[in-house]
C-alpha cells in the first residue's frame, strides 16, 4: 500500500524545513521543466509564473506539515509539526523557543521513519483577538476493544478545543475541551484539515479511515456491492470519509448547522460531504469565490482535486477519480460503475483536476500523492492570481515534491501546469 503523505524523520535533516509558497507545504522541490496537461495559457503568462520561487521561513523541525496566520493583527504565524508540537513564529518570522503548545505526551506513540498519524490539523476561531481559542485534530491512544472482537483500535482521532495562556505565545494546557473523538481502525487515511469558513462553522477533513480500497476491518457494508467495503459511500455508521462542518459557537460540545445535509434525514448530521479516501489538505478561496477545494489521496492510479458542495457525494470507493475503481485489482478499473448514490439519490461527482500518480502504468507524475493547495489571492506574482495552486508528495526519500496551478472553470476537467520556480530552472 502507498506511502499518502507525511514523514516524521529520515531524509536529511535540511529538507526538514518549512518553505512556505501561498501556505502551501511541500516535501521537496525538484527541477520542473515538463508541462503536465498544458493549460491555454500563453508563453508571456508562463514566464510571469516562473517569477515564483521558494522562501525558506524556518528549519530545524522533525516533520512539517502546515503553517497557519494568526487571526490577531500581530504578524504571527504557527508552524504545524505532526511530531505533535505547534511552534510560534514572531512577526519577523522567527521561531520562538519554547512550543505554543506540546501534545506529545498526549499522542498515540508515532513510528519513527513514517506514520500519517500525529498533529494533523489547526485553525484558530475568527475571533480568536478578542477570545483566545483555537482548534486542533491529533491522534491519541486508542480506547478498549476494537472494530470486530478479534481486531483492536489503531488510535483515537481527537478533535479539540483550547484557549491561549496569559502569555499570547503559549496555549493553556489545561484548556483542553474535546470536541469530538472518533475511534481509527488502521493508521493511515486520516485527513487532517480544520478550517473555518466564511459561515463561521468548523470544517474537518478525515479520510476513509485506512488501509488499501476501503475494505479493511472497521470499515462497514455500504449500498456499492461490487466492491466491498466502505466508510466512504456511508454516511449512517461513521463519519469516516467525510467532510464535516460543526457550529463551535453553540451546543455542548458543538452544535450541528441546521442546513448540513442530513439534518432530519437518514444521515449523520456532521457530514457535510462524503466519498473521500484521504482528503488531507483543504482550503477556502475566502477573498475570491468562497468555494471549498479539496486534495484527495487516490490509491494506485489517479491523484485528485474536487470542489466540495453541500451534500456533494465524491465517489470513493465507486469511483478514483473520474473511473470506476475496482476494489478486487486496483490496478484494472471496471468499465462501468454507477453514477448515483441510491440511498440519497446523490450524483457521483467528478474531480476538477486528475493527474495519474506515479505507479500508473500509463505514466503520469513523478510524486505518489496530491497535496491540496490554495487559490492564489496575493499581488507578488501576477501571474498566478486566482490560480489554485497544489502540489505533490515525494514517492521515495529523494525530494521530488511538484508544485501545480490550474485555472478555475467550470464543469469537466481542468487543464493544470507545473510550476518552474526560479532557483529550480
Amino acid at each position: 500500500m502507498k506511502r499518502d503523505f507525511m514523514k516524521v524523520v529520515g531524509l536529511c535533516n535540511k529538507l526538514f524545513t518549512v518553505a512556505i509558497f501561498f501556505l502551501l507545504i511541500l516535501s521537496g522541490c525538484k527541477k520542473a521543466d515538463t508541462i503536465v496537461s498544458p493549460a491555454s495559457e500563453d508563453e508571456v503568462f508562463a514566464r510571469k509564473a516562473r517569477q515564483a520561487d521558494l522562501k525558506l521561513m524556518v528549519d530545524n523541525l522533525v516533520s512539517p506539515i502546515g503553517i497557519v496566520a494568526v487571526p490577531d493583527n500581530s504578524g504571527r504565524m504557527v508552524v504545524i509539526d505532526q511530531i505533535g508540537r505547534l511552534w510560534m513564529l514572531n512577526a519577523s518570522g522567527e521561531k520562538l523557543a519554547t512550543p505554543f503548545i506540546d501534545l506529545t505526551s498526549r499522542m498515540v506513540t508515532l513510528n519513527p521513519n513514517f506514520d500519517e498519524r500525529g498533529l494533523l490539523g489547526l485553525a484558530f476561531h475568527p475571533d480568536y483577538k478578542n477570545n483566545g481559542r483555537f482548534f486542533v485534530y491529533y491522534s491519541s491512544p486508542p480506547r478498549a476493544g476494537g472494530p470486530t472482537p478479534t481486531t483492536t483500535w489503531n488510535n483515537l482521532a481527537r478533535f479539540s478545543e483550547f484557549k491561549v495562556s496569559a502569555d499570547m505565545n503559549i496555549a493553556d494546557m489545561g484548556s483542553e475541551k474535546i470536541l469530538l473523538e472518533i475511534d481509527d481502525p488502521q493508521s493511515n487515511h486520516n485527513g487532517g484539515t480544520l478550517v473555518f469558513g466564511e459561515d463561521g462553522y468548523l470544517y474537518i477533513s478525515i479520510g476513509d479511515g485506512g488501509g488499501a480500497n476501503d475494505t479493511p476491518a472497521g470499515h462497514v457494508t455500504d449500498w456499492y456491492t461490487t466492491n466491498a467495503g466502505g466508510n466512504g459511500q456511508d454516511i449512517t455508521q461513521n463519519l469516516w470519509g467525510s467532510i464535516l462542518r460543526i457550529d463551535v459557537n453553540s451546543g455542548s460540545p458543538y452544535g450541528i448547522p441546521s442546513d448540513n445535509p442530513f439534518v432530519g434525514k437518514p444521515g449523520l448530521d456532521e457530514i457535510y460531504a462524503y466519498g473521500f479516501r484521504n482528503p488531507y489538505r483543504m482550503s477556502f478561496d475566502m477573498s475570491g469565490s468562497g468555494k471549498l477545494f479539496v486534495g484527495d489521496a487516490g490509491q494506485l492510479l489517479y491523484e485528485e482535486v474536487d470542489v466540495v458542495v453541500k451534500g456533494g457525494n465524491y465517489g470513493w470507493n465507486v469511483k478514483e477519480g473520474t473511473h470506476c475503481f475496482n476494489a478486487a485489482n486496483s490496478l484494472s478499473p471496471f468499465a462501468d460503475c454507477p453514477s448515483v448514490d441510491p440511498e440519497t439519490g446523490a450524483m457521483l461527482i467528478d474531480p476538477v483536476i486528475e493527474m495519474n500518480n506515479a505507479q500508473n502504468p500509463a505514466g503520469g507524475i513523478v510524486t505518489l500523492t496530491v497535496i491540496g493547495g490554495n487559490v492564489y489571492r496575493g499581488n507578488s506574482i501576477p501571474g498566478l492570481m486566482g490560480k489554485y495552486v497544489f502540489g505533490s508528495f515525494s514517492k521515495s526519500s529523494a525530494p521530488q515534491g511538484e508544485i501545480f496551478f490550474a485555472q478555475p472553470a467550470g464543469p469537466g476537467l481542468w487543464p493544470f501546469q507545473e510550476l518552474s520556480l526560479k532557483s529550480y530552472t
